[in-house]
Order: C-alpha cells, then sequence, then structure tokens
C-alpha cells in the first residue's frame, strides 16, 4: 500500500533528483510524510501595505508598493551587486541583489510598479532590502487573502537552489493538495471528538496554507496535542516495557550500615523532602525491577545524602555502590562528602579517576573485583571495561546531562542482572520540563533546604559601585568570613577573559594589601597541583579572598565562604549564576550574592540580573532560563534529540503538556498493549515509528 512515507520527494513534480538531495542534506526531509511535517516556523501579513518612510526595524518583514525609479550593477566580478532604488510618495530605499543578478535585471522595469516583501537591513545609517520578494502590482489581485503567509527554515544553499521560504511553500501546498488523502489519522477518533479536533489531514493543509486566523488556531492545537500526546505516551510505554522486562535485584532490606548511620552519623535531621524521596528509592529498589529514577534538588538540598542513604541499603542487601561525576573534582568532593559523613564506620570508600594510574589503579581493581571496596566513586572511568565489581547493585549518576544513555547503558553490563540506577541532577528543572525530558524515569524531587540555612541575598551593582563593594567585602572579612570573586571564562575569549581576572586580582590586591589581607587565584591555565594547592588554601581558611574563574563552579565547599561576587555577571546564563551563588550559603551564616555588571545592559541581560535578585528558588530561575532560550540547550536535550517539537512549546504549552500526560496515563492504564480496536491508530503510530513487528520491544 502506498503512503507518504514510501514516496521520494525526488518523483514530486517541482523538486527532482537535485533539490531532493538539497533538502535531504539541509533539512533531512526524504520523504512526502517528511515534507508534509516541516511545518512554517511563523507567518507574516502581506495584506498591508506600508511606505517607505515608515520602514523603522530591521526585525520586521516589510511589504511596499512603489516605482522602481532606477537600477544599476555594480562592484567588480567577485563582489558584483544589483541595486534597485523603489520609491513612493514618501521616500525611496535600495533593494539589493547579489545572486541571479542577470536574471532579476532583465525581470525589472525602469517606470513599473512592483510590490516587494523583505526583510529590512541596516547599514550605513539606512535601511536597504537585501534580496527581496517582488511581482509587478497586479491591480485585479486580491492582496487581503495574503495574510497568512507561511515562512520556513531554509538555509543560503537552498535559496541559491531557488528553495527558498516562498518556493518551498508552493512545493508543499501543492503536494499537500494532490497527495491529501495519504495524510493517514494518527489519533483514535474517540480522543479526536472527547477534545473537539480537527482532523489530521485538516491540520496539516491549514498549517501550510491558513485560510484564517480561527483554522489556524485549531491546526496548531491539533498539532501541538498529538505532539504532545505521544511525546507523554513513548515515555509512558518504554518506562512500563522497560520496567516488565528488566529484571532488578531486590533490597529486601534496611540493615546494620543504614541504621548505625542513620541513628549515630547523621550530620542533621532529614527534611521532609529527604525522608519522602529516601522512601520513594527504597520502595523502589525492592520490587524486583530495576529502578530508574530521577532524582532532581537544588543546590544544597541534601541530594548526596540521600544518594548515600541509598547506597547503605545496597550494602545491607550484600551488593557493592558506585557514584559516577562527570569531572574530577566533583569526584573528590563526592568522595570526601562521603567519607566525612561515615566517619569510622567499617565501609571502604575508594575513589577511581583517570588520574590513578600503575600499582595504585591495579591494587584497587583487584579489591573491587574481590569485594573488598563497597562504594567506589570516579569519573567516567568506571565506564572501562576493565572496572570489574564483584556484586554491583546500584548506581548513582551525578549530573545526568553529562552522561549520554550510551554510557549509562554501559554500567548496566557491569552485573548479570542490571544495577539499580539513580540519576541525580543539580540543575533545577520545573516538572513539566522534566517529565519531558526524563519521561522514561521516575521522578524525585527535593523541594526543600535543610533547616537553618538562611537565603543567599542577591544584590546587583554596577561597575561604577567598586568602592561601596570592597567596603562590603572589608566589613565581611572583618567578621571572619570568606569572599569569592568570579570572573567569567568563555573559550572564545580567553585571552580577554585571563586579562579581566589579572586586572581585577591586581585592583582587589592594591584595595586588600598584604599582610592584613591573603588572596588566592584559580584560573584554568594554571597547573592542576598549583589550582589545588590555592583552592585548599582557601578551604583551610588561610586565604580571605578567592579570585576564580568558573572552574570553581563545582568542587569547592566552604562553609564560612559567605559572600559570591560575580563579576561581568551579564555574561552567564541564568543557571550558571544560580550554580555560582550555591557555593555560598553553606553555613548557618547569612550570605551574599553580588552580581557586578556594566552600566548598559541589554533587555535579556536585565532581566537575568533581576530574575536572580528577586528569587533563590532553582525551579522558578528555570522557568524563568526556559523563558529566554527555550528547551532545546537544557540539560543537552538538543543533542539527545529528546525534545524533537515541531509546533508545541514546552513553557506556554505547559497546561497542554500535563492534559495530555494525564490522557496518555487513562489511555495505558485501561490498555497497557494498546490491542483494544479503538487505540489501534497509537499501537500502529509507535510500530511504525520504532520499526518494530513486537509491541513490547518499544524502548
Amino acid at each position: 500500500m502506498t503512503d507518504a512515507s514510501t514516496i521520494k520527494l525526488s518523483t514530486l513534480v517541482g523538486i527532482g533528483d537535485k533539490k531532493a538531495s538539497i533538502l535531504a542534506k539541509e533539512l533531512g526531509l526524504f520523504t512526502l510524510k517528511d515534507l508534509f511535517e516541516y511545518y512554517p516556523y511563523r507567518y507574516v501579513d502581506k495584506s498591508r501595505f506600508i511606505k517607505i518612510a515608515e520602514v523603522r526595524s530591521a526585525e520586521v518583514y516589510t511589504l511596499l508598493l512603489g516605482k522602481v525609479i532606477a537600477k544599476q550593477i555594480v562592484g567588480g566580478t567577485k563582489s558584483q551587486r544589483l541595486v534597485v532604488r523603489l520609491a513612493d510618495e514618501t521616500g525611496s530605499i535600495e533593494m539589493v541583489f547579489f545572486r541571479g543578478i542577470r536574471w532579476i535585471n532583465e525581470s525589472i522595469d525602469i517606470g513599473a510598479i512592483y510590490v516587494v516583501f523583505g526583510k529590512p537591513n541596516y547599514f550605513n545609517g539606512t535601511f536597504n532590502l537585501p534580496h527581496p520578494e517582488f511581482e509587478k502590482f497586479n491591480p485585479q489581485k486580491d492582496y487581503k487573502k495574503e495574510k497568512f503567509m507561511p515562512l520556513y527554515n531554509t538555509t543560503e544553499r537552498m535559496k541559491t537552489a531557488f528553495l527558498a521560504s516562498k518556493q518551498l511553500s508552493k512545493i508543499i501546498s501543492d503536494a499537500v493538495k494532490k497527495y491529501s488523502s495519504l495524510i493517514e489519522e494518527i489519533l483514535p477518533q474517540y480522543i479526536i471528538d472527547a477534545y473537539h479536533l480537527c482532523s489530521r489531514r485538516d491540520a496539516i493543509a491549514c498549517i501550510h496554507s491558513p485560510l484564517g486566523e480561527e483554522t489556524l488556531a485549531k491546526a496548531r492545537f491539533r498539532l501541538k496535542f498529538e505532539e504532545l500526546f505521544f511525546m507523554q505516551a513513548e515515555h509512558l510505554l518504554i518506562k512500563s516495557n522497560r520496567k516488565s522486562n528488566s529484571r532488578g535485584f531486590v533490597f529486601s532490606k534496611v540493615g546494620e550500615n543504614f541504621n548505625t548511620f542513620f541513628s549515630k552519623y547523621l550530620p542533621f535531621e532529614l527534611t521532609n523532602a529527604q525522608k519522602r524521596v529516601v522512601k520513594e528509592i527504597r520502595n523502589d529498589m525492592r520490587t524486583g525491577s530495576q529502578m530508574n529514577r530521577l532524582l532532581q534538588g537544588d543546590v544544597g538540598s541534601g541530594k548526596t545524602l540521600v544518594a548515600l542513604l541509598s547506597m547503605l541499603i545496597a550494602l545491607d542487601n550484600g551488593y557493592q555502590a558506585t557514584l559516577i561525576a562527570p569531572t574530577e573534582i566533583l569526584a573528590m568532593q563526592h568522595f570526601q562528602s562521603i567519607n566525612r559523613f561515615i566517619g569510622d564506620m567499617n565501609i571502604n570508600v575508594s575513589l577511581l579517576t583517570g588520574s590513578i594510574k600503575g600499582k595504585s589503579r591495579k591494587h584497587l581493581l583487584t579489591s573491587l573485583a574481590d569485594g573488598s571496596i563497597n562504594i567506589l566513586i570516579g569519573t567516567h572511568a568506571i565506564l572501562e571495561e576493565n572496572v570489574i565489581f564483584n556484586n554491583l547493585g546500584l548506581v548513582v549518576i551525578d549530573e545526568q546531562h553529562r552522561f549520554g544513555v550510551e554510557q549509562r547503558a554501559k554500567m548496566w553490563t557491569k552485573n548479570t542482572i542490571a544495577p539499580h540506577i539513580l540519576v541525580m541532577t543539580a540543575t533545577p528543572i520545573c516538572r513539566t520540563l522534566a517529565m519531558s525530558i526524563y519521561g522514561d524515569l521516575d521522578y524525585s524531587v527535593i523541594d526543600e533546604l535543610p533547616s537553618g540555612r538562611k537565603p543567599i541575598l542577591t544584590t546587583h551593582l554596577y561597575d561604577r559601585d567598586v568602592l561601596r563593594l570592597f567596603d562590603f567585602m572589608k566589613k565581611q572579612i572583618e567578621q571572619g568570613r570568606q569572599i569569592y570573586v568570579v570572573y567569567p571564562l568563555i573559550k572564545e575569549s580567553e585571552k580577554l577573559d585571563l586579562k579581566d581576572l589579572m586586572d581585577g586580582y591586581e585592583s582587589i590586591e592594591r584595595a586588600f594589601p598584604l599582610p592584613q589581607y591573603q588572596i588566592s587565584i584559580v584560573h584554568g591555565q594554571m597547573k592542576p597541583e598549583d589550582k589545588e594547592y590555592e583552592m585548599q588554601r582557601f578551604k583551610k581558611g588561610i586565604t580571605n579572598i578567592m579570585v576564580a574563574t568558573t572552574v570553581i563552579e563545582v568542587g569547592v565547599d566552604v562553609p564560612n565562604a559567605t559572600v559570591m561576587v560575580i563579576e561581568n555577571a551579564e555574561r552567564f546564563g541564568l543557571a550558571q549564576l544560580h550554580q555560582l551563588r550555591g557555593r555560598v550559603g553553606r553555613g548557618a551564616n547569612q550570605s551574599y550574592c553580588i552580581l557586578r555588571t556594566k552600566d548598559e545592559l541589554s533587555s535579556e541581560a536585565r532581566f537575568r540580573i533581576e530574575t536572580m535578585c528577586s528569587t533563590n528558588d532553582g525551579f522558578e530561575i528555570s522557568r524563568a532560563d526556559l523563558q529566554l532560550r527555550g528547551p532545546g540547550d537544557v540539560s543537552g536535550t538538543r543533542q539527545s534529540g529528546v525534545l524533537d517539537l515541531k509546533v508545541a512549546d514546552i513553557v506556554k504549552d505547559e497546561g497542554l503538556m500535563a492534559q495530555v500526560r494525564t490522557l496518555a496515563q487513562n489511555v495505558l492504564a485501561d490498555d497497557p498493549h494498546l490491542t483494544k480496536p479503538q487505540n489501534l491508530p497509537i499501537r500502529n503510530y509507535f510500530m511504525t515509528k520504532h520499526k518494530v513487528s513486537d509491541f513490547s520491544m518499544i524502548s
């Protein structure tokens, strides 16, 4: 049977082999189905002409009606361009063409009236129109019908092959008209009726060629609905199939290690959130199915302690545990923290990183294999094939986004039955996004900070406020406190960054002279041993001020450090600002974060600074970050392809997301294998997508 996924683009009228090859390479479009599902990114109104004198923005597409009063080919062979001057009663503007000059020159007549559409460019104090669309004005044409002209993302290579947005729009709309009967319905009729959705065929036809605002809104809602529904249903299916197909170790008891630690070594009373999460993890690990759980919490919420309690349960049931961190600094911090927590308990905790070599490494691997090591903490080095456990029962992965699915899967092979997996992230993500990214994982959140922690007070200062800043720093040092001063580090401008750091260091040295004050400095171009030496001096309280780049974002835990000064704060993203701020506020004393910026700020930078000053809630900051950046870059999701959404927006459509998740849960609760006749469209969709003949193989 012929369907849209079997028809190659090269067979369509107006495409052919050459254009099909370009569409494949540039956009990943191979079939008619791909073309149908390549949606416009926005629409422009081509029904309203403006006057040339009204062109004031380089951001807004513009529709002009004017007379061509001059044209000229200028420049040498390599820099040749066609300049056409268009005029109306209010003024004139240049249209500039760099490609297809001869054909365009022959197509444009001086004295004729043209409809011109394009995005202005501001150059040398005036606006021009580079490569606009143009056509001779037709008084018989109803231009009001062009209120919703679709715009498609294209590339320079596509434009040179006459596959710009306008040409692509015509190809797609012609294809939809000719082959609309091949657009299959993928939602059951009872869902379409219950939510008053238009058909998929109508939605795709309308989104490419809208007839009006109302029909476009209905089409967009339908396509958003199906995207979010199938994404949520897929997560739930994968989770269900994994649970039914993957055996897990049964940790049936909480024994001596857990109870001894809880009664004698627990450094502070667990928060209610920590207690709830430990209970969720414990329940997971005694079901007989492999645990795959995400543990999410803000900076300083106590995730490491929860991870340790989980590992102690593994030890009580006769199994080893491991914690994998993305960097040596972070692995070392976990190693030190856990050893500090357990004190003199009879538990062997070891550290494995890339820098541990020779006899030390050989001895460690032997001890791991014979079971002498109870808990192994390390980096990616743990993933290596020669790292063999005696009986691995639990894997804790810190900072999930640094570990790909394949890397995580390597840990499954470290025992005959796959060990339980606990994934931790210090990057707060609002629940909606977390369900989208990690929907195949069970979800736990620590949404409460330990008691006694005072909220960090965040202030915005400008460069000109340096004397005020130094005065505040001196008062804090007089009270026995320590201070971080952090400068940005962006690879593209390492020299500039280092200069900024050194200039700042010299300025601080002058304001805080020896012997009254001691200053450490740390940056990426220092030798590791020098870096470690300076960090330890600060940690021991020998130095008052740590001047550093963002290398201290993770890895340094100094409870006595109560002030975080972030220089050039406008150059940091929200997530990074929040992570840096979390380096202070670890003790009982009041802590401060000072964001110092230049006087002139972009609206986006100002929004980031105001957000940081108004809240300490990492989840609120995450939401604001999403509004700025969109979901694509969060936690490496763009690279992983998890959020492959074409119409829906996770932030704006949060309400719809929750609605379709509930629907997906209800559908699968009633019909787990989607075998009921009414649910066959859903079943067929997933089996086609995953290219499997056995439904249980969807994973």
